[in-house]
């Protein structure tokens, strides 16, 4: 059968609406000098020990030495010069933990195929008894594009293709899609996830078309919480992604986000003009019952990028946070 209209449903491992807490979580140190299956490891080992809901990964492809463009405006990073690939990583710390959710933010779909992408993501949810969250975008950079040898044109129409067919692959036996940029001819494709309803599938959208196309095939968006990002901001983004939602059929309040935080946390108290869930443990929990009235109820720390903190350092700063949280 051809997917259609999706009718998401939110799955129980992001559906958290009825704690009274934000849930927390932390990215897993996946690239650069510090990326390591040791460091790895001691990351998710210690992230469920202490009791964070979740452990994440990204994505990035290569380094080019002579790259077509800026990354973001910037130099690329050259913590992107190895990367442990995204699900590898996860399955990896599945094996050593039991409870923590096992985050993609975000995948490059659109360098794979949608069938291997769909069970690879599949996998990750068996190996984990249903912890899996597909965090999926469609790629940002030229230079990644070609080469993956898929044109950069793929990126909107192509993408929203993508999803329909990677959901059609999670659903019942026999699986089929027929569509303009993909195909799958009528086949029984397992494992199947899990999670009833199939794996949590969350946008990497900010552009205004993404916002609509996020609205009509998945169960929410991952914004960012950059130096910049106020309680303003995303309220206004958040807003403005329900009203898309109402307009696309939908019901709002099924939507969730998971907020991505590259503002670290630090030892001594901000003196200046503070980021949001930036500065000490005790002024970034302050923040936490202000999200949660906007309907943000889970976030993680990266704070691996654009700075590298120490890990032994972001895993004590988190133990404090998770502290005054449950206290």
């Amino acid at each position: 059968m051809k997917l259609g209209t999706v009718r998401a449903r939110v799955p129980s491992a992001i559906n958290r609406s009825d704690e009274s807490n934000v849930a927390v979580g932390i990215a897993l140190p996946q690239y650069g000098t510090i990326a390591s299956p040791k460091t790895i490891l001691r990351v998710a080992v210690e992230a469920e020990r202490m009791g964070l809901a979740s452990l994440w990964v990204s994505d990035r492809m290569l380094l080019p030495t002579k790259p077509k463009e800026t990354f973001d405006g910037d130099p690329w990073p050259e913590i992107f010069a190895t990367v442990y690939d995204p699900i590898e990583t996860l399955t990896f710390a599945a094996a050593r933990t039991r409870k923590v959710k096992l985050g993609t933010s975000v995948m490059s779909a659109l360098f794979q195929n949608p069938v291997t992408l769909a069970r690879r993501f599949a996998t990750l949810d068996r190996l984990s008894d249903g912890r899996a969250i597909a965090g999926i975008g469609q790629g940002d950079f030229r230079d990644e594009f070609e080469t993956a040898n898929i044109p950069i044109k793929r990126r909107g129409r192509g993408f929203e293709e993508f999803a329909r067919a990677m959901r059609a692959v999670w659903g019942p036996d026999p699986v089929s899609f027929t569509g303009d940029f993909y195909n799958i001819p009528e086949s029984r494709i397992g494992p199947k996830p899990v999670q009833a309803g199939g794996i949590p599938l969350l946008l990497g959208a900010f552009a205004p078309a993404s916002l609509e196309r996020a609205a009509r095939i998945a169960e929410g968006i991952m914004p960012t919480a950059g130096r910049n990002t106020t309680i303003e901001k995303l309220s206004q983004t958040i807003n403005n992604f329900r009203d898309i939602v109402r307009r696309a059929g939908r019901n709002p309040e099924g939507i969730k986000w998971i907020l991505r935080v590259h503002n670290p946390l630090e030892e001594e108290k901000a003196t200046e003009t503070r980021a949001l869930l930036g500065g000490t443990p005790q002024q970034a929990a302050k923040d936490l019952p202000r999200l949660k009235e906007l309907g943000i109820n889970h976030v993680f720390y990266d704070m691996n990028h654009p700075a590298q903190v120490p890990i032994g350092t972001q895993l004590v700063l988190l133990r404090r946070l998770v502290r005054l949280i449950k206290a």
